[in-house]
């Protein structure tokens, strides 16, 4: 079944700082997790902040265990599944993440939704709204759950909540297919990969922009966000995506670099309902790691790269598939 222009708006996957708080003092919340819910702090190879000061009942989580080198992509389904049983994630498991930057909460998000955990949430403002509203913290190394022996289900449970550069070149040549790059204005129309280890600049032919965060930061997100780090409402990032072509009645991927910022757009998405979206994994660095791929750039003139809006989609000026940036 197909959303409709105007799709029913679901509850956003992000949790309030009162109610979290709430929830590890013990007192009734609205929507409460499943009794052996968990709390993660999503880190990237280093333990040393979270030992420092973390919200008390997390457990930390290496995002990099996940991915995996050169391109970044997803451990195979094997080594995910390891991973989870592990940390004692299953099927039936309660998960609320959060991480000292967004976008690796929600990649972490996104990967346990396309294995199959049914409630995966985010911390709205994340860790430093935590600290601003002068709520606890505790210091310490993480404690370690007892792993688990199996999933519960099929794994992956929903496979299509991620596809490979095949996939998004099939994607492209339906009519109702959409590859919506979540990425800052400067990398839309190719001033800038945006990334120290992606050479090459430009887009996808023919996708559209999905918008991102302040240029020369691939960690923000601030179009999607309030100044003070909560996210704005599905409300409104619904309508500047449909200005640029990105709506619920196509079949929508999302990408960036290399996952992070795409997986945030995937829970908006998810959250306003929309049926058929997933994360395009590889993203821009694996798709311009091949000189067969075709890219484009929006730069013809120094004049041109100061365009404040760019089409609503990167079909233009078409480069050589074996032009250098």
């Amino acid at each position: 079944m197909r959303a409709t222009m105007n799709a029913t708006l679901r509850p956003c996957p992000q949790i309030a700082l009162p109610w979290l708080a709430g929830l590890l003092a013990g007192r009734s919340v609205a929507d409460a997790p499943a009794p052996q819910w968990q709390l993660i702090e999503v880190g990237s190879g280093d333990e040393s902040l979270f030992r420092q000061a973390h919200i008390p009942g997390a457990t930390w989580l290496d995002i990099t265990r996940l991915e995996q080198a050169p391109l970044w992509n997803k451990v195979p389904d094997a080594q995910l599944l390891h991973v989870l049983l592990e940390h004692g994630l299953c099927s039936t498991s309660s998960v609320i993440l959060y991480s000292r930057t967004m976008t690796a909460a929600a990649r972490v998000g996104h990967l346990l939704l396309y294995a199959g955990v049914k409630d995966v949430r985010l911390l709205d403002g994340n860790l430093a709204s935590w600290r601003t509203a002068g709520l606890p913290l505790t210091a310490g190394p993480s404690r370690r759950h007892v792993p688990v022996a199996t999933f519960g289900s099929p794994f992956p449970a929903h496979p299509d909540y991620l596809i490979d550069t095949y996939q998004a070149k099939a994607l492209m040549t339906q009519a109702d297919g959409t590859l919506a790059s979540i990425r800052s204005h400067a990398e839309f129309i190719g001033a800038t990969s945006g990334y120290s280890y992606i050479p090459v600049c430009g887009e996808i032919p023919g996708a559209c922009w999905g918008r991102a965060g302040v240029s020369g930061d691939i960690n923000s997100m601030s179009d999607f966000q309030h100044p003070d780090g909560r996210m704005k409402s599905p409300a409104a990032i619904s309508a500047f995506w449909s200005e640029n072509g990105i709506v619920p009645t196509r079949q929508t991927a999302f990408y960036c670099g290399t996952g992070w910022r795409a997986s945030l757009a995937f829970f908006y998405a998810r959250a306003m309902g929309w049926p058929r979206i997933s994360v395009y994994d590889g993203g821009w660095f694996e798709w311009s790691s091949d000189p067969v791929n075709p890219r484009v750039s929006m730069l013809q003139s120094s004049a041109e790269s100061t365009v404040r809006t760019p089409p609503r989609s990167a079909a233009l000026l078409h480069e050589s598939a074996h032009t250098t940036a």
